[in-house]
């Protein structure tokens, strides 16, 4: 069943995103400067969502999954209300990449990316970082659980309410969003998806030492202040790269291919990878969360230094700089 979830709500993630960046072309706007500021209001979003959930105490409720299924029916509704997008007023002069006819046919025509080795490392890295992504999206909230004692309850509002202490990160991950382009004007790619697994390896260290203690709630915190960078940086900055790197005629599905990638094949690493680990520290029902996160801030290093030494192009996937005005 959750399969079937997956299968029906990660194709809406590129296809909002492709709508929005055509919308924005027809309408004359820059992607690098309008798209940010759009995309918050999808965070917004999420922390409505997540405090309406926290407070109304279905966060153990399968209530909660109903409540999102009207709403979801609600939006495709509103959906139908909305312009009509047009490729055909899509207008590129790049004309770098030569797509076989059978591959455009079958839809594929993205792959053709791959022939390019930094646009192939650039995919291959977000991937592994959409693996970390799943790793605390799955985890997050038990692991809050855990922490979240009868006795610290009572003195911890975050320990009462732990999908609002988890807000926190979409809170960050507003303020991150709304600098994105002025980043990726000043240091390009490359830098945006070090600093990026630098977050990874911080958000998952601070999760470690944290706990509902005044010396652990710093650090539970710092890991949801560090989260905004770690998610924006190599997600929404990673699909405004896209966008700007390919022609026009495969834009749509290279964010295809760019959200397989780190919502579809990375998520099933981290899945197994984590499901493992967790089954591995869990002794008499008591889980090692100590190792567990110190385990994937080793993994967060370990890539940071690898994406060092493998990807040496020039610094950066080339941007359209003109497009981040």
């Amino acid at each position: 069943m959750m399969m079937l979830n997956f299968f029906a709500y990660m194709p809406t993630i590129s296809l909002s995103n492709t709508v929005s960046f055509i919308a924005m072309k027809n309408q004359g706007l820059q992607i690098g400067c309008h798209f940010p500021a759009i995309r918050a209001l999808g965070t917004i979003g999420f922390i409505v969502a997540m405090w309406a959930v926290s407070l109304a105490g279905l966060e153990a409720s399968r209530s909660q999954l109903y409540i999102a299924a009207i709403a979801s029916l609600v939006l495709s509704i509103y959906s139908l209300t909305l312009p009509n997008i047009s490729l055909d007023t899509e207008r590129s002069s790049d004309n770098d990449i030569k797509i076989p006819s059978w591959l455009s046919r079958i839809g594929l025509d993205a792959l053709c990316l791959f022939r390019k080795k930094h646009m192939a490392l650039f995919m291959f890295f977000s991937m592994l970082l959409g693996s970390l992504l799943q790793v605390t999206n799955l985890f997050g909230s038990p692991f809050l659980h855990d922490l979240a004692t009868p006795e610290a309850k009572i003195s911890n509002i975050f320990a009462r309410y732990p999908s609002m202490l988890l807000s926190l990160s979409q809170i960050s991950e507003v303020v991150f969003i709304l600098i994105i382009p002025s980043v990726m004007r000043k240091f390009g790619i490359k830098p945006i998806i070090m600093i990026s697994m630098i977050a990874w390896c911080l958000r998952f260290t601070f999760f470690a030492y944290g706990n509902f203690s005044d010396t652990g709630m710093f650090f539970l915190i710092s890991s949801m202040i560090v989260y905004g960078c770690a998610f924006d940086f190599f997600n929404i900055a990673g699909s405004m790269a896209v966008d700007l790197e390919v022609p026009a005629k495969i834009r749509a599905g290279a964010q295809g291919l760019f959200t397989t990638l780190v919502s579809g094949m990375g998520p099933c690493l981290g899945f197994i990878i984590s499901g493992k680990l967790i089954d591995h520290l869990t002794i008499n029902g008591k889980r090692d969360w100590h190792t567990f996160w110190l385990t994937f801030a080793g993994y967060a290093l370990c890539l940071l230094i690898v994406f060092l030494i493998t990807y040496k192009n020039a610094g950066a996937v080339p941007l359209n700089v003109n497009a981040l005005d």
